[in-house]
């Protein structure tokens, strides 16, 4: 299984723009998680964020949140995604898994047991969008125990001293919101992106990443000269928005390697 902290290190050192594709466990057919995992992994994904689906998805815009109810409706589970991580593992994939979702999930499956199955499973890292870090003191040491990275979120409204915070002893890389709001594909980035990036790495020497904007190849190619790691996820699940898995992987798989054209040595 590949180590989350080893990939993006090999990555930085290769120069290249670490493309991190998301999509909900679940959609759009009960057990398409797989299959689109197989898609990701041979069109190039460096790494994966699977997302567990949640009835109150504060952090995401309407196209996650369409496709998290029909996740839900498909009685999707956070056990349902360990399995899924599981299943990866078995049938060979090696790229780093990351689970993405919310705590009230975690707090009633049980902390220690989560972090325990998650490690059991091969899980690479987890990000908790609605955990602030004060709040992170029962979920954090289950996680280092089993040595997975608990990734730090930090918006551009964040000053240096809420960063640092966040940031303190943090493993993995620290996930930078783009904008303030929430999920959702948009045509340009923020002029100011590449300022909060700055601001960021004044108080950590973790890779950074971007998420919520990011959609098409002209992004990447922005994101290379000053950050490591581009998330996708509205603009993916736009995508595998299709009748079948089969259609759904396809899709992409196609979209994935177009993105990939942009990720390139800097």
């Amino acid at each position: 299984m590949a180590n989350l902290e080893a990939t993006l290190a090999a990555l930085r050192h290769q120069q290249r723009l670490a493309l991190v594709p998301y999509f909900p466990v679940g959609f759009p057919e009960p057990d398409s998680a797989l299959a689109l995992i197989a898609a990701a992994a041979e069109a190039g994904a460096d790494a994966i964020e699977l997302g567990v689906p949640f009835s109150d998805p504060l952090a995401d815009g309407p196209i996650i949140q369409q496709a998290t109810t029909r996740a839900l409706q498909h009685q999707i589970t956070l056990g349902h995604c360990l399995a899924t991580v599981r299943a990866a593992r078995a049938a060979g994939y090696q790229l780093p898994l990351l689970l993405m979702g919310y705590y009230n999930p975690i707090l009633r499956f049980g902390v220690a047991r989560f972090a325990a199955e998650a490690a059991a499973a091969g899980v690479a890292g987890c990000i908790v969008p609605d955990l602030p870090p004060e709040e992170r003191g029962e979920l954090l040491p289950p996680l280092e125990v089993h040595g997975i990275p608990l990734i730090p979120m930090v918006a551009p409204t964040s000053p240096p001293a809420r960063i640092r915070l966040a940031t303190a002893g943090a493993r993995g890389f620290v996930y930078c919101i783009s904008v303030t709001g929430v999920t959702g594909a948009r045509h340009d980035l923020p002029p100011d992106l590449p300022a909060f990036v700055e601001r960021v790495r004044a108080v950590t020497d973790l890779p950074i990443g971007i998420g919520f904007g990011i959609s098409q190849p002209a992004h990447l190619e922005a994101l290379r000269s000053f950050a490591d790691l581009a998330i996708i996820g509205s603009a993916i699940v736009a995508q595998i928005d299709r009748p079948t898995t089969a259609e759904a992987a396809r899709a992409l798989s196609e979209f994935l390697r177009r993105l990939r054209g942009a990720v390139v040595a800097r």
